[in-house]
């Protein structure tokens, strides 16, 4: 797929859209490793739930693990069959933490005919589909299969997180227990290309060559991309927090479309510490968005040792009450740092990180935190500390400028953390990111059960759609035509794109055999940035059914088209 945004032309004969030689939604087929009487094929009776009919638990799992990646084969095109090799199987778990489960791909393959890029890595799904072939044929032996997924059958045991369990409905409403679904998507997108293939603690590319997903990473830091990266520079940077970033054009453009803005913190005074910080937001309480609160910053002080760290009730909280509280990180968990605050009548809280560093993102959970709590990197917070005696005033609010989980150019973050996290680090969306993205390293309980939200775009930049991309670091300008949101949808869903130039532009929607089904844009337009909302429903206003559409974008020489998935 190139990474040019310009689209092959497209034929127009008798009303329909040609798409001869394009490929087709692909086929991902479910090849069964379970034992007799285990996983998939456990005879346990269940009953049916939220649209899963099966009759079996093993019968409900299978369903499952195929909606899934029906999901994924009618958004992703390829004439080659997609096969993923999966079972149920005991996986690392405690009583409080779990590996829910995995996936990556189980080959890889470079330099092979109609590869987009020298030197350069495709997992096998991609590589295959690029090919027009399998490039590694045996439709009977499970190692020849493209993906291989592995899922804890222990959840929800005595010993393994009990009282969750998997959900295995399809319909999303998973109440305590864990979405089967929505982990599937994120796995299998790691299986269908989102993964690098760099060591992260030697910086090593595998067997010397580029991979089709690190080619997109930058460090904004030291102002360079991966490949341009010493294998030292490589190891630092991806313990760099906050600052790596995956700069392919599709996922930098619809990187505004699906984040919000992220939370700052503005100090106004006194001068010495005026200014904007970034802050790292709390995976509990309101959002800053719907909760800015502006106040003098107060040092919190508990009874006991270290006194600072706000895990105790504060003695000072005559002087907390109606201000912004100031609380060391460590010895007890953030939200019970945030209720002693509000306990203490705090309007806010700021963590300072107790670790160099940007700041971090809080997890945890309280039902009773109804005020706005961010964390500043160990630098700024000594900063505020040391300016305390002289009355610092900072209001918690967003910013109106920068979206959460991209960087300054708007390129979506992917996950540094340090110390590493194995497994985890850079393979993944920053947890930074609001809303929450499905490829985060933590599955969040506000993700679609059968949404791929900015992951799709990534897809695009990786080669899924097009011919041969580039690895350019930062697109040019030019007219864009971006992912419709969201994807799948029901009932609607906006479309986005950008001209570079006004004049007479058309933008139509397809079914999958090139019959026009609405027309949304048919006129003059100006210059720069447009939407429109289609609801599902074609030229006479009547619904159309569940699929694959695609709609296409025609303005002076550019010509792009996207698919889209209606879900009813």
């Amino acid at each position: 797929m190139k990474h040019l945004l310009k689209r092959a032309s497209l034929a127009l004969a008798a009303g329909a859209l040609l798409l001869a030689g394009a490929a087709s939604a692909a086929t991902i087929t479910i090849v069964n490793a379970d034992g007799a009487g285990e996983g998939f094929n456990d005879p346990t009776p269940v009953a049916p739930v939220g649209g899963n009919t099966g009759t079996t638990l093993g019968q409900q799992r299978l369903i499952a693990f195929q909606f899934a990646a029906d999901v994924w084969g009618a958004l992703l095109p390829s004439n080659v069959e997609i096969r993923i090799t999966a079972s149920f199987d005991p996986l690392t778990c405690t009583t409080t933490t779990a590996t829910l489960g995995s996936a990556g791909p189980r080959t890889y393959s470079a330099d092979f005919a109609n590869a987009p890029l020298a030197a350069t890595w495709y997992p096998a799904a991609l590589a295959n589909k690029l090919a027009g072939t399998d490039l590694n044929p045996g439709a009977t032996n499970t190692t020849a299969d493209d993906i291989r997924a592995q899922f804890n059958v222990s959840i929800g045991g005595a010993t393994c997180l009990p009282g969750s369990g998997w959900y295995l409905g399809l319909d999303g409403n998973s109440g305590s227990g864990i979405n089967l679904v929505v982990v599937l998507m994120h796995e299998f997108g790691h299986g269908l290309g989102f993964i690098s293939l760099v060591s992260n603690t030697t910086g090593a590319f595998f067997n010397s060559k580029h991979d089709a997903f690190s080619n997109f990473l930058y460090d904004n830091t030291v102002g360079l991309a991966w490949t341009s990266m010493t294998n030292a520079q490589r190891v630092a940077s991806a313990i760099n927090p906050g600052n790596v970033a995956f700069t392919g054009p599709f996922a930098t453009w619809n990187a505004g479309n699906w984040l919000g803005y992220a939370s700052e913190l503005v100090v106004s005074a006194p001068a010495a510490v005026a200014g904007t910080y970034v802050v790292g937001d709390a995976a509990f309480g309101p959002t800053v968005a719907s909760s800015p609160v502006t106040g003098q910053v107060v040092a919190a002080v508990d009874g006991t040792a270290p006194t600072s760290d706000g895990c105790e009730t504060f003695v000072n909280a005559a002087a907390i009450n109606g201000n912004i509280a100031l609380i060391d990180r460590g010895t007890c968990t953030f939200a019970i740092k945030a209720e002693a605050a509000q306990a203490a009548g705090a309007i806010g809280v700021i963590i300072v990180n107790n670790v160099a560093g940007a700041p971090s993102t809080m997890g945890g959970s309280s039902a009773t935190v109804t005020i706005p709590v961010v964390m500043v990197s160990q630098a700024d917070g000594t900063a505020l500390k040391a300016q305390l005696a002289n009355g610092v005033m900072a209001t918690i609010h967003s910013s109106a400028t920068k979206r959460a989980g991209a960087d300054a150019q708007g390129r979506p973050l992917v996950y540094t953390p340090n110390p590493l996290q194995s497994g985890s680090s850079v393979s993944h969306f920053d947890t930074s990111a609001m809303p929450n993205l499905l490829m985060e390293p933590a599955i969040n309980s506000d993700l679609d059960p059968d949404g791929v939200d900015l992951a799709l775009s990534v897809f695009h930049d990786l080669g899924w759609f097009q011919g041969a991309p580039s690895a350019s670091p930062t697109p040019t300008a030019r007219t864009l035509l971006a992912q419709n949101t969201p994807n799948p949808f029901n009932p609607s869903t906006t479309i986005r794109f950008t001209l570079a130039d006004g004049g007479d532009t058309e933008l139509q929607v397809f079914d999958v055999r090139g019959n026009n089904i609405k027309r949304l844009v048919a006129g003059s337009l100006a210059a720069g940035d447009h939407s429109v909302t289609w609801d599902g429903t074609d030229e006479n206003g009547q619904r159309v059914p569940s699929g694959v559409y695609f709609y296409r974008l025609t303005s002076g020489a550019y010509e792009g088209l996207q698919r889209m998935l209606l879900l009813k």
